[in-house]
């Protein structure tokens, strides 16, 4: 009988240990909030949260939301422990700036997955520059988003005033395309991973055109806000012309100070540990890098992203 015990015990640790291979025993339940059904972040969120659930031991449920603040807020309110946000947005989270009153600070940072385009999509070829929008109607993101704070800075550096020089109105991507497509606006600013699944069944239907910087306005502008950099969508993107130079931020994950070391580390033991079948299920996993993934600065890193990186050789600043 002690021998088939041991037995037993022996199976059950060899089982838990290849079921654990890549990651650590331990793992919990999380809520990963994303953004709306036809953004990047809802779609991509779910590829990786399937992937480290079935990597790990940690299960990871993303789910659809208002975007980068919402998901913060649904974090201080216990509603979730992980979530998408905008590098811009952590930044004035963390600072308690723009779109946050005080200072919210019991977050921390899990990795930079990808870069978020700015991009201003039209179904009119006259509007060719940021200039152009003058007068038009435009969609500037739902009401209190980090696209809404993308439009300000982006129109600004072009010498427009986004309640004084345009019509402003405030919807969400599949809102925009939704009107783009009825002639209620000109054009939308979307702020995403390009491509964005909306921008992509607009294109399917209509010929679309992404307004295009010219290098003076973009190095002013990040000048003026170094969270943003220079990007370029190319034409295969969408169909479109041309190249199109633009500006994008960082897509960051974040995590609350609270969830434990284990689930952080599996969560990106679960993402970089298996990039190639990722990338065969979502297009932005091709643009998964360990150091970028290390390099946002705006936010301390969680002590499990600390511990992970640092078995990679690379140093983050943890709290």
């Amino acid at each position: 009988m002690k021998k088939i015990i041991s037995l037993a015990v022996v199976l059950a640790m060899v089982l838990t240990c290849t079921a654990f291979a890549d990651g650590l025993p331990g793992g919990k339940k999380l809520i990963f909030t994303t953004g709306g059904a036809q953004g990047t972040y809802y779609g991509f969120g779910g590829v990786l949260a399937g992937k480290v659930g079935e990597k790990t031991s940690t299960t990871i449920t993303a789910i659809t939301s208002g975007g980068s603040k919402a998901n913060i807020e649904a974090m201080e309110d216990g509603d979730a422990q992980l979530g998408f946000v905008q590098s811009d947005v952590g930044a004035y989270a963390y600072k308690g700036t723009r779109l946050f009153e005080n200072k919210v600070t019991n977050f921390s940072t899990v990795a930079n997955l990808y870069m978020e385009q700015v991009q201003i999509v039209t179904l009119d070829p006259a509007i060719k520059t940021v200039a152009d929008l003058k007068g038009k109607n435009v969609s500037v993101g739902a009401a209190g988003s980090g696209v809404y704070f993308n439009a300000v800075d982006v129109l600004k550096v072009y010498g427009l005033d986004i309640d004084k020089d345009i019509n402003p109105t405030y919807q969400s991507f599949g809102d925009s395309v939704e009107a783009l497509q009825d002639g209620k606006i000109d054009a939308a600013f979307i702020v995403a991973g390009a491509p964005t699944t909306a921008v992509t069944s607009l294109a399917t239907t209509k010929k679309i055109y992404l307004v295009g910087f010219d290098d003076e306005h973009v190095l002013k502008l990040i000048s003026e806000s170094p969270y943003y950099s220079m990007n370029v969508i190319p034409k295969e993107v969408y169909g479109t012309d041309y190249d199109v130079v633009t500006v994008a931020v960082g897509a960051v994950v974040i995590a609350l100070d609270e969830v434990s070391e284990v689930d952080v580390y599996n969560f990106l033991t679960g993402v970089f540990d298996n990039l190639e079948e990722i990338t065969a299920a979502h297009a932005k996993g091709a643009e998964l890098k360990l150091d970028f993934a290390a390099g946002y600065t705006a936010v301390p890193y969680h002590k499990g992203a600390v511990k992970y990186f640092g078995e990679k050789g690379i140093k983050v600043a943890g709290k």
